[in-house]
């Protein structure tokens, strides 16, 4: 367990003016900090950090508001049991931001249950919920049958809006009224909630819910191993998601001076030292072998890919953007759930290109099932999309025809994307 004070960063003195700035949060106890720490004034003034902790994140009155009809939604629900949905394949940001709200709601009594329909494959992913020992539970729609969903007062969608959540329509079904939705990634449908937190462009949700801490609603004991394993989630979460805090903006970086008081450098590394699996490997060297190179973008399709490896495609996706001349890599594959005898295209996006919206790309290339819904959606240089094959779903020991089929939607896939990485050269305006 790290000791309590952080010397790279609980030694940092920020000047500070005799009163707070006007949004500047005065709430939080932060009793812990030394009591001499004094800054110096430009005007040679000296004050103390009278309870404040120097690194605190600057509020705005809109967000105090939320924070406030936030602690009001968890007094309302006081006693309650609610579900708490991650997308089908949680990454490091879902996984500890739900375990954070699960730690606040906890603070009134309201009982929560952290669950996600599909699976973790990504070696990290799996690292973490052994390593911390996250609360996690996978929840099949099969399974689902056999559970009583009257039990939960309310679902909560923590780092997605249900768009990406097999429970989604079965949470509906059963009459779970939606209590929650915290996201950082844009709006993807309008969802009706007792409590919405959407910021498009906050970086990682994980600052979202580090921020609550700040606020107050939780403080986090160095004292408590719990305490210390979900800020080290949290902290491998926020790093996740702003590519290592390059990608960092202020909000973040105030988010991660926080959680140095309480987070296990030791732990997050043994995390992040997770070796990658053979499969992952081979999905790699697939990428690399049928790459294709067009205006700058790498396009890469990898085959079919067992249910358990589809964190590989992601993971290909970061290893393509890094060639020479390449600024965005997009890999995709046929996904194969033997469970549930669904297959899915699924691909990633990952780009360098400033200029290029993942989130605006995505949907233009692929567009809308027959609901409205997209296909798919993104963030600061990620991106992912998931397209239902429906009809054409199931395995087949027909090594011939599942090899047609997969050149069928190989073609379609690369057609799409073509069409907006080179329009004009490969299909002209009018053709389909």
């Amino acid at each position: 367990m790290q000791p309590d004070s952080s010397p790279s960063l609980n030694t940092l003195l920020i000047t500070m003016e005799p009163d707070p700035p006007s949004g500047l949060s005065s709430t939080v106890d932060y009793s812990a900090l030394e009591p001499a720490a004094k800054v110096a004034n430009g005007g040679g003034y000296v004050s103390e950090h009278r309870g404040r902790f120097p690194y605190d994140a600057a509020r705005s009155p809109e967000q105090e508001q939320k924070i406030d009809a936030f602690r009001q939604l968890l007094e309302r629900h006081r006693g309650d049991r609610q579900v708490v949905i991650l997308q089908d394949f949680p990454d490091p940001d879902a996984l500890s931001s739900a375990w954070t709200y699960k730690l606040i709601a906890q603070k009134y009594e309201i009982q929560c249950d952290i669950v996600y329909a599909g699976t973790l494959s990504h070696q990290e992913n799996i690292a973490l919920v052994k390593l911390t020992g996250l609360p996690l539970q996978r929840w099949t729609v099969q399974s689902l049958k056999t559970k009583d969903l009257s039990l939960y007062k309310g679902c909560v969608f923590i780092d997605n809006q249900g768009t990406t959540s097999q429970l989604f329509t079965s949470m509906q079904q059963a009459g779970v009224p939606i209590a929650v939705v915290i996201d950082h990634h844009s709006m993807q449908d309008d969802m009706k909630a007792e409590f919405i937190d959407i910021r498009p462009h906050t970086r990682a949700t994980a600052t979202i819910l580090t921020q609550y801490l700040q606020s107050g609603l939780l403080k986090l004991d160095n004292n408590l191993t719990e305490h210390v394993k979900c800020a080290t989630s949290l902290m491998h979460g926020l790093r996740s998601d702003t590519n290592r805090l390059m990608q960092a903006q202020e909000e973040d970086f105030l988010a991660a001076a926080y959680l140095s008081r309480f987070y296990d450098a030791q732990l997050l590394n043994a995390v992040l030292q997770s070796s990658r699996s053979k499969q992952v490997m081979d999905v790699i060297e697939r990428s690399l072998k049928n790459r294709t190179v067009h205006n700058n973008f790498s396009i890469a399709g990898v085959g079919y890919l067992r249910y358990d490896d589809r964190d590989a495609i992601p993971q290909a996706a970061d290893f393509l953007v890094t060639e020479e001349n390449v600024h965005t890599a997009v890999v995709y594959g046929i996904v194969h759930d033997e469970d549930e005898e669904l297959e899915v295209v699924v691909g990633s996006l990952r780009t360098n290109k400033l200029t290029l919206d993942p989130d605006e790309f995505i949907k233009e290339a692929f567009g809308q099932d027959a609901q409205g819904r997209f296909f798919g959606g993104g963030r600061l240089q990620a991106g992912g999309f998931e397209i239902p094959m429906g009809f054409l779903s199931g395995f087949t020991e027909n090594s011939d025809y599942a090899k047609m089929k997969w050149s069928v939607h190989d073609a379609q896939v690369k057609q799409k994307l073509l069409r907006l990485v080179n329009p004009e050269q490969n299909y002209p305006k009018g053709v389909n």
